[in-house]
């Protein structure tokens, strides 16, 4: 099972730090006083807009917890009104959040001698941070752009970091699946976030050579606890809520097992 938290808790954050760390991608340290006690990898934050016409918060990946600090940081792309919105905050500007959000990666899959991919596609690359920074055993970080890269550094600390890129300027040139074929990697367990036609690739992937595989969806969101059904996926079974076969990426995710969702 993806660890599940059942706290959820909103607060006035302030910006500690903010950074352009490519192109449209910027980072973000927040101070989180509580959020950052109970955050686990692979989950997210909502942040409010402060302009009053923007009802709905944006969801962001928590990339990275400092408990000591009491901070947390994200790291996102640029794609409209809000997030334009954020990446004009400075140290010091307030801002309201909400979290952690959805269940993270489960970390008790790495029994000893076990092997993992963390695998991060474009902006869903910032969540396997804090995953490599917690998961024990042997990881190998594979991360597919388009282009710039960015976080690599942060990665490389915790795995050993595997790069793809479309335009083949860095590492292999391709996608995820061509780094792993290239460097001839093998893993037990698979944690990946990125673009749906990455983890579906990646599904059939894992299926194929009978690899257990975590995968954390990203889509658009509204309320973020899983009351409004704006975000699904196909299932396999049944959902408890609305009786049919979906999954709330925001509320039973957004990491889920590859074979209970359909792609």
């Amino acid at each position: 099972m993806a660890e599940k938290v059942k706290e959820k808790i909103k607060e006035k954050s302030r910006v500690i730090s903010q950074e352009k760390i490519a192109g449209d991608v910027y980072s973000m340290w927040l101070d989180s006083e509580q959020i950052t006690e109970h955050a686990k990898p692979g989950q997210f934050i909502s942040v409010f807009s402060r302009d009053g016409s923007r009802l709905l918060p944006r969801p962001i990946s928590i990339c990275e917890v400092n408990k000591e600090k009491k901070a947390l940081r994200i790291v996102y792309r640029v794609v409209g009104k809000g997030t334009d919105e954020f990446s004009g905050l400075g140290e010091g500007d307030q801002i309201e959040i909400m979290g952690p959000l959805g269940n993270g990666f489960p970390l008790d899959r790495m029994e000893e001698g076990r092997k993992a991919f963390l695998i991060g596609g474009g902006i869903g690359i910032p969540p396997m941070v804090q995953l490599a920074k917690e998961l024990k055993g042997e990881k190998q970080a594979i991360v597919g752009y388009r282009d710039e890269l960015f976080l690599t550094g942060e990665l490389n600390t915790y795995a050993e970091v595997y790069i793809a890129t479309e335009d083949g300027s860095a590492g292999t040139k391709g996608n995820v699946l061509d780094a792993i074929k290239e460097n001839g990697l093998t893993a037990d367990v698979i944690y990946a976030c990125g673009p749906t036609p990455m983890l579906r690739a990646l599904k059939s992937y894992a299926e194929e050579n009978g690899i257990e595989c975590w995968l954390s969806l990203e889509e658009r969101m509204a309320c973020g606890i899983g009351a409004c059904l704006a975000c699904v996926c196909q299932s396999k079974e049944l959902d408890e809520h609305s009786q049919v076969h979906n999954k709330r990426i925001c509320k039973d995710g957004p990491v889920f097992l590859s074979t209970e969702i359909d792609l």
